[in-house]
């Protein structure tokens, strides 16, 4: 059901920032690329990359602004740590079908979800565990996903993610009249009240986008027993990785308890069963 106030056009304007992927990849070493019918007749690109075939795979959503393969040269930083790592373009990204509206973004998350043990089996890939991370709007996602899954989730990472998504409104430069926490089709923090799955909250303390505070809020609100919070100091918006790696991966990788695989290769890509 679309949202009545968070997929307005002047709204949708200001969360999304679709970009086309040029040319669909090829499967290569290290990468399979995938697409996933989220609806009749609409599909959504993919991008996996397999560590182990029994590593602990993550399911990631990017930002607003970014697209799956944006992470060709990041994936190798989680298959490294014996994480199996895909990511998933919104409606109208990448090679993704569709607009992006805030209501299929929350949708499609869940879809993807409940189709992921499947997929990652047509691959040849059996993860003990599933994890879900999402990266400042993909947080969103990735909240809905943790909301959703209950106890089949092993975990949730929220990275640069927001608590009150109207004042992030309004910093975009878009104020919406009456709107209040109870219209809020987002609300990650209220979600996070009912999410009890382990939770690693990842925030810059030099944000200006999306202020280290909203990241302690989320941390406040969230009713896992097993939670933690990694402030980045110096860190801002978009360079989390560049500031404060070692820490980062480090956060990731005991979170994951996915054990360090420098030395073990990355699994070859083949081709998968149809989704």
């Amino acid at each position: 059901m679309p949202h009545p106030i968070l997929d307005q056009p002047e709204v949708l304007r200001a969360l999304f920032y679709p970009r086309r992927e040029a040319d669909p990849p090829a499967p290569a070493p290290g990468l399979i690329p995938l697409s996933v019918e989220v609806e009749p007749g609409l599909t959504l690109g993919a991008r996996l990359y397999p560590a182990r075939p029994d590593s602990p795979a993550l399911l990631y959503f990017h930002g607003n602004g970014e697209i799956a393969a944006d992470y060709d040269d990041l994936a190798p930083l989680y298959t490294r740590l014996g994480i199996t790592l895909l990511v998933a373009d919104y409606r109208g990204y990448g090679t993704s079908g569709g607009m992006p509206t805030a209501s299929a973004l929350l949708a499609d998350a869940v879809t993807l979800f409940d189709r992921l043990g499947p997929l990652l089996e047509g691959c040849g890939l059996l993860p003990p565990r599933l994890y879900a991370m999402g990266r400042s709007l993909g947080s969103v996602a990735a909240v809905e996903v943790a909301l959703h899954a209950g106890g089949r989730l092993a975990g949730l990472i929220v990275e640069s993610g927001f608590a009150d998504t109207f004042a992030l409104l309004r910093r975009l430069g878009r104020r919406v009249q009456g709107a209040d926490e109870e219209q809020d089709g987002f609300a990650n923090a209220v979600k996070l009240s009912r999410v009890t799955a382990p939770t690693l909250i990842i925030h810059g303390e030099g944000d200006r986008l999306i202020p280290a505070a909203d990241g302690r809020e989320l941390y406040r609100a969230s009713a896992a027993a097993d939670k933690r919070l990694l402030l980045i100091p110096g860190a801002g918006h978009n360079d989390l990785l560049f500031v404060g790696l070692s820490a980062y991966l480090a956060a990731i990788r005991d979170f994951v308890q996915g054990p360090p695989a420098a030395a073990d290769p990355p699994a070859q890509a083949r081709a998968c069963s149809p989704s």
